[in-house]
């Protein structure tokens, strides 16, 4: 039972069958050579989540018979990563490890000194590159629940919305460390977490953070790429929580 597969299927305690299309049926028949009578995870994406059993199955479609659909509660502690764009696939392992790990949200965030740049017709083509990795990362780690991936939003529009959680912002300068921020939060239930790329966040982006509410803080240690500094804040944090 180690596969997960989505279906565009609503599932609820009542759902009696359920069918697999398109790329999923694909993968299901063609990769995992999938047949009548195997059993597999399935989940809506949305926090339902069932056993299957497959009772007919071509490369078009796989229809399958649900046993005990369950719900799965909504993690204790929610996360918004904002992941600044990065030159070759950085971004892309951050966002990767982020929804292994559970993140909530994701948003691409075009930072000042970010050497990526989603222009024109790059826009849609990177949101919807970047809602294929969650969503594949997401059956790798048998999620029930798809993070969603937002459009990308500027330095202005990023500090725009920073009420919405109790934000962080990753800065090596930051005379606060991690633990230290955690220990005086008291707990939040919901936690958004800026990276920024390669060169660095500005003074100017800092400050800007900073006058919305957000609190820098530092990893203590070696300094790490934008690809890991992200994921290795919401691990800490999710052990800090007593969620791990």
């Amino acid at each position: 039972m180690a596969n997960l597969y989505f279906t565009e299927t609503a599932l609820d305690a009542s759902t009696a069958r359920i069918e697999l299309t398109g790329d999923e049926a694909r993968h299901a028949v063609q990769v995992a050579r999938a047949r009548v009578g195997e059993k597999f995870l399935v989940s809506d994406g949305k926090g339902w989540q069932a056993d299957a059993i497959v009772v007919a199955a071509d490369k078009s479609v796989v229809v399958c018979d649900v046993e005990h659909a369950r719900f799965d509660p909504v993690p204790l502690t929610r996360f918004v990563l904002a992941q600044a764009l990065a030159k070759g696939d950085r971004d892309e392992l951050a966002i990767q490890m982020a929804t292994e790990l559970g993140v909530d949200t994701v948003i691409p965030w075009q930072a000042d000194r970010s050497v990526s740049r989603w222009t024109g017709d790059k826009v849609a083509k990177g949101v919807a590159r970047w809602t294929s990795i969650v969503r594949e990362a997401s059956k790798q780690s048998l999620r029930s629940r798809i993070p969603n991936v937002e459009d990308p939003v500027s330095t202005a529009a990023l500090s725009g919305r920073v009420i919405e959680a109790n934000w962080i912002v990753l800065d090596p300068r930051s005379t606060t460390r991690l633990t230290e921020w955690f220990a005086s939060s008291h707990n939040p239930r919901t936690i958004g977490v800026i990276v920024g790329p390669e060169g660095g966040i500005t003074d100017d982006e800092i400050a800007r953070f900073v006058a919305d509410g957000v609190r820098p803080v530092r990893l203590d240690g070696p300094i790490l790429r934008t690809s890991t500094a992200g994921p290795v804040a919401i691990a800490a944090i999710l052990a800090m929580s007593g969620n791990w």
